[in-house]
């Protein structure tokens, strides 16, 4: 582990001093400042996690290296909030590269699990057993420049997107409106709704009947940091929300997480002109990216200007445990990833669990 010592916390027993200093090593870094990366969403998700802990690394009597975790029964860890986080790893020093194993050790952990590791992680990359794109936009330089990048690689569906829009705007009485921070608790709710619905329209497992996910995402709606902030944005008719999206943000990223919107509104494509419209605001408030996550869909292809890696696998002590984990998660692991390596076959499976949940009245 090199120089120094680690203890090993609960989220909520970090003093001010060290999630100061976790917030500089993490500006200092030269990543992306991805929020999910940030104190703050360790904070948040240790209120609803109660096995959620950070490793941290003393030096001189000064905190340089923090490592947010989940510590399940025997040893068994996983990423913080793992299943919901997009941006996983250690936020260090530089120059501090601990090894994989013997930060293990210092965690009592005899695993540790994670499916959206950082690029730029090398105390874990060489466990990661996949590695995968997560589409991002690039607003940089104003969304009139990436509105006009748009025209040149995806012509056919900016076009039609913004055709879609103005037929909408006509059709409604008051025309369009678009929030990029909505506060109204109840437009939460609506999204939570429209999200849970089509979960099981199809066939996946509904994350907001996990009272810990929902629960997570309402306290972080109320949440603000410049680092870590919850951010609804709707897109209204009148004054009916028609899609609606949240999201965390830093000063500079917008990381895309649960969008959804009304299939009465379908026709039109509204949480295609929400993504626009998403992109149009955020630059206007000083956003540079927004991650779309990890994650193979149309609407990310057209909307994106470039992609960021993401790594997934799982570090291992050797021992009975992690061989217990081992065989417990790594054929499912694998038989995942061939679906998913060939489109055809992934497409046949979306189509059967959609087929499955009509079948239960999930509608």
């Amino acid at each position: 582990m090199g120089a120094g010592r680690v203890r090993s916390v609960r989220p909520q027993e970090l003093g001010a001093r060290e999630i100061e200093a976790w917030r500089a090593l993490r500006a200092a870094s030269g990543a992306p400042a991805n929020p999910f990366l940030e104190p703050e969403f360790t904070l948040a998700v240790g209120t609803v996690r109660p096995a959620a802990r950070v490793a941290v690394w003393w030096e001189d009597d000064e905190p340089v290296g923090f490592f947010p975790y989940e510590k399940g029964p025997l040893g068994r860890g996983r990423a913080i909030g793992f299943g919901v986080s997009d941006s996983q790893g250690a936020v260090l020093r530089p120059g501090l590269r601990p090894g994989a194993r013997a930060l293990l050790r210092a965690c009592s952990l005899a695993t540790w699990e994670f499916d959206n590791l950082e690029a730029g992680q090398p105390v874990f990359e060489s466990a990661a057993a996949g590695t995968f794109a997560s589409p991002v936009i690039d607003v940089g330089e104003g969304y009139a420049a990436y509105e006009a990048l748009l025209r040149v690689r995806s012509p056919k569906f900016l076009r039609t997107t913004l055709a879609k829009e103005r037929r909408l705007g006509r059709r409604t009485e008051g025309g369009l409106r678009f929030v990029l921070d909505e506060r109204d608790p109840a437009a939460l709710r609506t999204l939570m709704e429209w999200k849970s619905a089509q979960y099981r329209r199809t066939g996946r497992g509904d994350r907001f009947a996990q009272e810990w996910i929902s629960t997570l995402v309402r306290r972080l709606h109320a949440h603000r940091t410049p680092g870590c902030s919850g951010v609804l944005s709707v897109l209204y008719a009148g004054d009916r929300p028609v899609a609606a999206h949240f999201g965390l943000r830093s000063a500079t990223v917008l990381s895309c997480w649960f969008p959804s919107y009304d299939p009465e509104f379908a026709p039109y494509s509204p949480g295609l002109i929400l993504h626009l419209r998403m992109a149009e605001g955020a630059a206007a408030d000083g956003i540079r990216l927004l991650d779309l996550g990890r994650g193979d869909a149309a609407y990310k292809d057209s909307l994106k200007t470039g992609e960021l890696t993401v790594r997934e696998g799982a570090v291992t002590r050797p021992g009975l445990r992690a061989a217990a984990h081992w065989l417990g998660r790594e054929p499912a692991r694998r038989a995942h990833a061939f679906v998913r390596d060939r489109p055809a076959l992934a497409a046949r499976a979306r189509t059967a669990l959609t087929a499955a949940a009509r079948l239960r009245g999930d509608r």
